[in-house]
């Protein structure tokens, strides 16, 4: 049997991974444990090969590594990975899984991400943290300060005056006991506010010094964040084979449920990044404001569209159209067109 290795599936973990390797012909060649600390060099000294992984905590990081030394590493969806697990599952079958998943012709890839990227990933991911932490502490001090019959306006404003009234002394609508539980939360809050200026502040930053999100941002509804987010998420625009392959892989097209001939579509499928969708969502919205601001006169077709359809169906489409514009300028590196903002 010929022992040289053309092919491993390699099941990632903290501490101990997991090797299932075949030769040319399909024949199991070795199957193995490595510790964290022996991975590097196991796979330095074999010969370049065709290494799966699945696309979970770490896999960007190995695959940069494995790459490095001259191997072929492909990362999948662990969801397109499951089919093929034959029994119950342990980490010996997972990496039998995955050395035969990676093989499939129609087997679909997630490019591996840069440092650089994955940097950007982590000041949104933190940035998300900032702003739900913050969306916690107003409900915390909204409800406390409602049972003294304080209740303020939504928005910035309501919560400024939340601030200043916990802040006022003299204000004896509020128990000295209360006061003093409270204050802790609301200097926690302005804490926070500062954190996320800081974090709009960076993202600003990697925003203004890349060529692509300068282009993304001339999209109506698109703004820093969402250029960035999707400059990070998307390593290439180009494995998506439509503008409309990439707004299902956002989870923004609606599910389909066909049979006998007979085409039902439901609801979005919500697959793929929930944030991205989500802000995708939100630069919709935010679009739909503005033009109702404006009286609709520099998208008087957005007006009809809203008389016909209520405005979350509107938002949901005007989010697809966004990504399948944001896919667009990615690929073929073209500047925003307001004619293709039209519906047809």
């Amino acid at each position: 049997m010929d022992k040289s290795i053309t092919v491993i599936g390699l099941d990632l973990a903290k501490s101990i991974f997991q090797v299932h390797g075949i030769n040319a012909e399909g024949e199991v060649v070795v199957r193995r444990k490595l510790s964290r600390s022996r991975v590097l060099a196991y796979f330095n000294q074999l010969e370049p090969c065709l290494v799966g992984m699945e696309a979970c905590a770490t896999a960007h990081y190995w695959g940069r590594e494995l790459s490095a030394l001259g191997h072929d590493v492909k990362l999948m969806p662990p969801q397109f990975v499951k089919p093929y697990l034959k029994s119950q599952k342990n980490d010996m079958r997972d990496a039998e899984a995955i050395c035969e998943a990676v093989t499939r012709p129609t087997m679909r890839f997630v490019p591996i991400k840069t440092p650089d990227q994955q940097a950007l990933l982590a000041l949104h991911g933190v940035r998300d943290h900032w702003v739900r932490l913050s969306t916690r502490l107003i409900n915390t001090l909204r409800g406390y300060l409602a049972e003294f019959g304080i209740v303020a306006a939504r928005g910035r404003m309501g919560v400024e005056a939340i601030l200043d009234t916990l802040a006022d002394d003299q204000d004896d609508r509020i128990p000295d006991l209360a006061r003093e539980c409270l204050m802790p939360l609301a200097n926690e809050l302005r804490h926070v506010k500062r954190q996320i200026l800081e974090m709009d502040r960076k993202i600003l930053k990697a925003h203004r010094a890349n060529s692509i999100c300068q282009r993304l941002e001339t999209i109506p509804g698109v703004g820093p964040v969402i250029a960035t987010r999707v400059v990070a998420e998307v390593p290439d625009p180009k494995i998506f084979k439509s503008g409309r392959a990439f707004s299902a892989w956002v989870g923004l097209v609606p599910k389909q449920n066909s049979s006998g001939g007979r085409e039902r579509m439901g609801q979005i499928t919500k697959k793929g990044n929930p944030e991205l969708r989500r802000l995708l969502v939100a630069g919709a919205i935010s679009m739909i404001i503005r033009a109702k601001r404006s009286d609709f006169t520099r998208h008087p077709w957005l007006s009809r569209l809203l008389e016909r359809k209520p405005t979350m169906v509107v938002a949901i489409a005007m989010a697809n159209k966004i990504g399948r514009m944001i896919w667009a300028l990615m690929v073929k590196g073209e500047k925003f067109d307001p004619a293709k903002l039209m519906p047809a």
